[in-house]
């Protein structure tokens, strides 16, 4: 007699995006950042549904033997209720540890556990060249359309010690599973390479009397510098890395405090070679109908009084990357500005005479090396094509040499 075979008709549904994104006395949300110094400290966070947690750190082998020999670093853990309902956030800051040297960790409770991950930490030269992904707006459809881009920017800058991320990671930030699409799509990116990110208008969303708070989600999923405007810590800070100085200033909200610590900052002495900064809004935008003018006329300044290498932006969800500028007229040399996005949502263009290179309807990341004497840098496409480049070499005033590859710019607006 011939074996019946049984099919169960099973009817399809979507399962929940809170389903999906949660959580689990599994670690998850795992992400590096730097508290400290860089060359010396590593920050890691994570959340599960356990009471309290530690992380396990050890010099890296070629072999498995690393286990036998890691150091216990408990975590300050405490509740992160969203509205996906409760877990528990876990913090480590791990110190002691070698410059320029790989580490192996894993995090958990004693009895569910990470893998073991692998980073390098910074070097604490000054004239050790150190290479960066920045992009801007994730924002959108994180998971289905993001994860290409921050995977092939992983791909083109596989040495890379950071990210930096330009504002509205998510789209709504007090949505749990909108943070949790953020962290699947980048995955283990982000336990290996450290994370600075600078917030953006959406993750300041509005509550029923259309007031805009930071989320909470903030300071419950990352571990950065409490060195900027009291009150602002962790979305104003700065961070000194091989010859670098990396500043995010938190372009939401007290704007002019944040420019007075700015200005504080760059005239104390021992400042590092190149300034970078990072912020949400840019001061000069690509696209239409969108200018921060008052912003630019409280900033720009000390820009330029300072001579601030580069700032690096996102929001307006277009491309659009100047020539060296200047707010004063008669001052030689002047600033890089750029305003890139890597998510799907995309604005319409303003082709103004600022923009050495511009770009729509195109997902981009940046991959730039800096070194003692001049910064590369490379816009690509999702795809990994080039789209931009340029160096911005040393000087009294800085050089700019443009690299532009021959392609046509990509003007057309975007699909509705």
């Amino acid at each position: 007699m011939a074996a019946a075979i049984l099919v169960i008709a099973q009817k399809t549904a979507k399962v929940p995006d809170n389903e999906i994104h949660k959580a689990t006395a599994v670690p998850d949300r795992i992400i590096l950042n730097w508290a400290g110094d860089p060359a010396t400290t590593i920050a890691v966070n994570w959340r599960s549904t356990s009471a309290g947690g530690f992380a396990e750190i050890a010099l890296a082998e070629d072999g498995p033997g690393h286990p036998k020999k890691a150091r216990k670093v408990d975590a300050v853990s405490e509740d992160f209720v969203t509205d996906a309902g409760p877990a528990r956030a876990h913090f480590v800051h791990i110190d002691g540890l070698r410059a320029d040297t790989p580490y192996v960790y894993r995090v958990g409770d004693g009895m569910n556990w990470s893998e073991w991950n692998q980073f390098r930490t910074a070097s604490d030269s000054a004239s050790a060249p150190v290479e960066f992904v920045y992009v801007g707006d994730a924002q959108n459809d994180i998971y289905s359309m993001w994860s290409r881009v921050i995977r092939q920017a992983y791909g083109d800058a596989p040495k890379a010690r950071f990210i930096i991320h330009a504002g509205d990671l998510v789209n709504r930030g007090i949505v749990d599973y909108e943070w949790g699409e953020w962290f699947a799509a980048a995955g283990w990116i982000n336990r290996s390479i450290v994370s600075l990110p600078t917030p953006g208008n959406h993750e300041y969303p509005a509550d029923a009397q259309k007031v805009r708070h930071f989320t909470g989600h903030w300071r419950k999923q990352f571990a950065l510098p409490s060195n900027g405007v009291k009150g602002l810590e962790e979305s104003n800070y700065y961070v000194d890395v091989q010859g670098v100085r990396l500043i995010s200033l938190n372009s939401n909200e007290r704007q002019k405090e944040q420019g007075e610590w700015l200005d504080a900052l760059l005239s104390a002495p021992n400042r590092p070679r190149w300034t970078i900064l990072t912020f949400h809004h840019p001061i000069y935008s690509p696209a239409i109908k969108r200018d921060n003018k008052v912003l630019r006329e409280m900033w720009q300044p000390i820009l330029d009084k300072h001579r601030v290498d580069m700032v690096l932006t996102g929001h307006d969800h277009t491309y659009g990357r100047s020539n060296l500028m200047t707010g004063k007229t008669g001052m030689k040399g002047g600033t890089m500005y750029v305003v890139s996005v890597s998510g799907p949502k995309q604005y319409e263009l303003e082709r103004e005479n600022w923009m050495a290179r511009a770009a729509a309807d195109t997902q981009l990341y940046q991959v730039i090396r800096v070194d003692p004497a001049k910064i590369r840098f490379e816009a690509r496409t999702a795809r990994g094509g080039l789209y931009d480049a340029f160096e911005l070499r040393k000087g009294k005033p800085n050089r700019l040499v443009n690299l532009i590859p021959k392609t046509p710019e990509r003007l057309a607006a975007p699909a509705k």
